[in-house]
């Protein structure tokens, strides 16, 4: 098997497991807040045990430590809206609702990645509207507030994406996602008494113990799915483009509404009506990378603080 037919194959294997994501997080019966919490914890008790990731924290600058602390608490904020997202509707929604992040990016990112604003990729984001449309008119009304708190989540990976691309070059990637990670389980602590007034649906605390079957679910997705494809990404992007790995990685939440139909049987919970405008959303995830100059990713690892691992 050639080195590059393996990458594809372990990037697909990647997606899938980053498309599980959404299904542990209906899955396991903790609140969006403690089911973040535990989650980053977990993932930066694993990397505080590579002596790279702290090599990499003792040569950043106070600057460059408070910068990437700040895009820590994004990430958090992502994490938090999205798994509230699929709690307060379901798996498909959170899904659905994450592939916003690429019209999304298409506003932000010129701005705070400094690069050229690019008319394309707006009316990209322009040609989502209608199929967001459907998708809020294709479920209960009882999930409409999932749909709201995914959108919202989507904005946020469009803010800490493009941060991150804007810093990636400044420091070691593993030192960066446990710096972020942690800044996060911070922030969600410091922000634990504040969320049943901000926002209920999100409260919770983030300090009760799981019960065993939740304990052995976040284990599972704070290494197979976080970890595990991170490590694997991390090779297999070293043998394949930019543009390669987005057209693979776009196929996260098709996995994901799939996955939650045969797994959680969600499809009878949603109308035609929602796939219809899925597909819309969806087609114009897929086109975005399609009209991209394929390139070389420099940082993969940074990727890993992702739901949706984009890699332009």
């Amino acid at each position: 098997m050639s080195p590059a037919t393996k990458a594809q194959l372990q990037i697909h294997f990647c997606v899938l497991l980053w498309g599980f994501t959404a299904i542990l997080g209906k899955l396991i019966t903790l609140g969006a807040l403690g089911l973040v919490w535990w989650r980053m914890l977990i993932v930066v008790a694993a990397l505080a045990l590579l002596p790279r990731a702290w090599h990499g924290l003792r040569m950043l600058t106070p600057r460059l430590l408070a910068a990437y602390a700040g895009v820590g608490v994004l990430v958090a904020l992502h994490w938090l809206t999205f798994y509230g997202s699929i709690k307060l509707a379901n798996a498909s929604v959170g899904a659905t609702c994450i592939a916003l992040a690429t019209p999304f990016t298409a506003m932000v990112e010129p701005k705070l990645a400094g690069r050229r604003f690019s008319l394309r990729e707006l009316l990209l984001g322009v040609a989502v509207l209608p199929g967001v449309a459907l998708v809020v008119g294709g479920v209960p009304a009882a999930m409409r507030s999932g749909i709201a708190i995914g959108a919202l989540s989507a904005l946020f990976v469009a803010l800490f994406g493009s941060l991150n691309k804007r810093l990636v070059e400044h420091a070691d990637p593993l030192a960066v996602t446990g710096l972020e990670l942690g800044a996060g389980v911070a922030a969600l602590t410091i922000l634990a008494p504040t969320l049943p007034y901000l926002f209920p649906a999100l409260a919770g605390d983030p300090f009760t113990l799981p019960g065993p079957r939740d304990a052995g679910l976040l284990l599972v997705l704070a290494l197979a799915c976080t970890l595990l494809p991170f490590t694997l990404a991390l090779v297999a992007l070293r043998h394949m483009s930019a543009f390669a790995a987005q057209l693979v990685t776009n196929l996260e939440p098709v996995y994901a509404i799939v996955l939650a139909a045969l797994l959680l049987g969600e499809q009878h919970e949603l109308t035609p009506t929602f796939y219809c405008g899925a597909a819309i959303i969806l087609g114009a995830v897929f086109v975005h990378p399609l009209l991209q100059r394929p390139q070389r990713i420099a940082h993969p690892e940074v990727l890993g603080t992702s739901e949706v691992h984009r890699a332009d």
